[in-house]
């Protein structure tokens, strides 16, 4: 029984790094385009966010300025003092909820970061304060943000711009 165990996973090991390697280069491709559109974007005092709902926390997503990458987006706590964010509304578990309807819509939006962090409980993350004027929707289904293969899940905070790959790893991937 052993045996036939790791037969099966010395079987099975050159596969899953297959399938990984295929992954990561499909993910170096999509992200390389993803960044070609970006830096075709207008410059202006503005950002681009994309909401990032998980239960029970209390950030808003992730900001990033006209441009740049993915990579140097924020995850801020948004200050509703001047505008109300999008989804504003019933939180669970109030029956009718309707508070996170909006995950992964992308925004431009104007205001700035009020240089004050404030902390969220639910992730134990000190996040930036951003002070939004203005929301204007640009995409319902804007696709990926950081990588194709990540998988939102509502139970974990799991996307960070971390998991886009680097430039470097990415033509190393492709040569192999």
């Amino acid at each position: 029984m052993l045996k036939s165990a790791i037969k099966a996973t010395v079987i099975a090991a050159p596969l899953i790094l297959l399938c990984q390697c295929d992954t990561l280069k499909s993910d170096c491709r999509a992200v390389a385009e993803r960044e070609a559109e970006i830096a075709q974007e207008p410059p202006g005092n503005y950002y681009v966010g994309r909401r990032y709902y998980v239960p029970l926390t209390r950030f808003w997503g992730y900001l990033r300025r006209p441009g740049e990458s993915w990579r140097s987006a924020k995850l801020v706590i948004m200050d509703e003092s001047i505008v109300r964010n999008p989804d504003r509304g019933y939180e669970p578990p109030v029956k009718g909820a309707t508070f996170g309807y909006d995950q992964n819509y992308e925004y431009t939006l104007c205001g700035s970061y009020t240089g004050e962090n404030a902390y969220d409980p639910s992730t134990d993350q000190v996040l930036p304060v951003f002070k939004p004027t203005q929301f204007n929707l640009r995409n319902k289904k804007p696709g990926f943000l950081f990588v194709p293969s990540e998988e939102y899940r509502e139970d974990y905070v799991t996307l960070r711009p971390l998991l886009i790959p680097n430039p470097h790893v990415c033509r190393q991937a492709e040569a192999e």
